[in-house]
């Protein structure tokens, strides 16, 4: 691989990794939306979660094709900031 094609998966590579970032970053807030005594900002949250996982879906699948293209496995730090997000428990609602 030459000097460009290291730099391009390089670039690739840590453009995911921000994207994987900014999405654990965005569920976390969304969580802390369903805390609202307010519906409509606790069904936004709820929402924002369920588009968070789809757009977490499609990071899995760039992780996957890094990881062929480069020959390295994925690397588990990257997709456990999603899944532990993800694995968060919903705040209990209160009467």
């Amino acid at each position: 691989m030459d000097s460009k094609e290291q730099q391009l998966m390089e670039l690739l590579g840590l453009t995911a990794r921000s994207l994987t970032h900014l999405t654990a970053a965005i569920t976390s807030m969304s969580f802390e939306l369903l805390r609202s005594d307010d519906e409509v900002i606790k069904a936004t949250g709820r929402r924002m979660i369920d588009r968070m996982a789809t757009v977490s879906g499609g990071l899995d699948e760039h992780w996957r094709l890094i990881g062929e293209l480069t020959g390295v496995p994925i690397a588990q730090e990257q997709v456990e900031t999603i899944e532990e997000i993800q694995l968060l428990e919903a705040p209990v609602e209160q009467p």
